[in-house]
């Protein structure tokens, strides 16, 4: 197997679905294909684990200076230090800095993963088994997506609350899916740009 060129931690399966997902879609990403390699943490703690153990996971692969990572995990888990996705990246990136020096980065999905799903596209509304344009209405009733809002103030409740409607179970499939089929531009949330914009940076087209 070819060194990788990028490895990306991530805290759970629905997050490394949807990262292999949009690693599938280079030209949509509007960077070149990249040798990549994704690490789940699966030691105690998910979310909670990642932050405190990304040094320690990553250092590995940290002597390799062509080799840059990227760590990924959720802001909302209990005991978190603070509820600003941007300080929790900075400490991140602080315990990084010392191997890796500027060729890593962490993004915090803020609050989790689940904000990656909701955008206009009517993909969405399939994926989560409602019939185009009906998703957002039916949230709206269910108190989950108040009118005039990007999107629901409680993602996750929101997507399980429509799959439970639909009678479809919940999978990481679901992360896959939409990470393969939704325009990339339509997703404003702004821990996803900057996913995108740090592979743009690195790997430009």
């Amino acid at each position: 197997m070819d060194r990788p060129e990028l490895v990306v931690l991530v805290a759970d399966l629905d997050i490394e679905q949807a990262v292999k997902g949009l690693f599938a879609r280079s030209p949509a990403l509007k960077v070149r294909p990249i040798r990549h390699q994704i690490v789940r943490d699966t030691m105690a703690g998910h979310d909670g684990g990642t932050f405190k153990r990304a040094d320690a996971v990553l250092k590995s692969f940290s002597a390799d200076p062509t080799c840059r990572a990227l760590v990924l995990f959720d802001r909302a888990w209990d005991g978190a230090p603070s509820n600003d996705a941007k300080r929790l990246a900075a400490d991140v990136e602080q315990r990084l800095a010392p191997m890796w020096g500027d060729r890593a980065r962490c993004v915090v999905l803020d609050p989790e993963i689940e904000v990656w799903v909701f955008s206009d596209s009517p993909h969405v509304d399939r994926a989560l088994g409602f019939s185009e344009g009906q998703l957002r209405p039916w949230l709206r009733d269910q108190g989950q997506w108040p009118d005039g809002q990007p999107k629901p103030g409680d993602p996750k409740t929101a997507v399980r609350q429509a799959l439970r409607k639909s009678g479809i179970k919940p999978s990481a499939a679901l992360f896959h899916e939409l990470a393969s089929k939704v325009g990339l531009e339509r997703c404003t949330d702004p821990s996803f740009r900057s996913f995108v914009e740090t592979l743009r940076t690195w790997f430009p087209a």
